[in-house]
């Protein structure tokens, strides 16, 4: 089963993301995207690590080359990638400060191939496309690939959501509790 859920920030994604995951057959894996590179970065992380005590997640590090996952794992288990858009971030804005402006390209395939062969799969994007405001070129371009693998994520995925206040807006499927 495959799920793509989007939403601003704080908008409730991640946790129902993990009640979906849970949802979903054992053993659980929570591909952790995130590169902290400041203190609002390791905020998010030591938030969402709290929100999953207790869950039974077993954790894999997975800042770039999403594919190489699914060695660390078997397939027939439930993955929750949180999030497509710290993915991005890392594959196109590279830690040794170049920057690869075609990663959205690659990284939408490379996400749609990972929902063909992993049995269950929940991504987590964020909703970036509302503010109205004009950023540099490079950011632009950015939010452009984001928006490509969102809609390659859409199209691939059996179920998919929006969320805003914890509320879900199904645009594909659906899930109960």
């Amino acid at each position: 089963m495959t799920y793509f859920l989007s939403g601003g920030s704080k908008s409730g994604k991640s946790m129902l993301a993990q009640q979906i995951s849970k949802s979903l057959p054992a053993p659980h894996y929570y591909l952790a995207t995130l590169r902290p590179t400041d203190e609002e970065d390791r905020a998010i992380v030591r938030r969402h690590l709290k929100e999953r005590d207790g869950w039974g997640f077993e954790t894999i590090e997975c800042e770039s080359g999403i594919l190489s996952a699914l060695d660390l794992a078997p397939k027939n288990g439930t993955f929750l990638l949180d999030s497509v858009t710290a993915l991005l971030a890392n594959e196109m804005f590279r830690a040794d400060g170049s920057v690869d402006v075609f990663a959205g390209e690659r990284l939408a395939d490379d996400l749609v191939r990972f929902a063909e062969l992993a049995s269950n799969v929940v991504f987590v994007a964020d909703f970036v496309f509302s503010d109205g405001r004009d950023y540099g070129e490079l950011t632009e371009i950015y939010k452009k690939a984001l928006g490509h693998i969102g809609v390659k994520l859409a199209a691939a995925c059996c179920n998919v959501a929006e969320l805003s206040a914890s509320i879900p807006v199904w645009y594909k499927g659906g899930w109960t509790k």
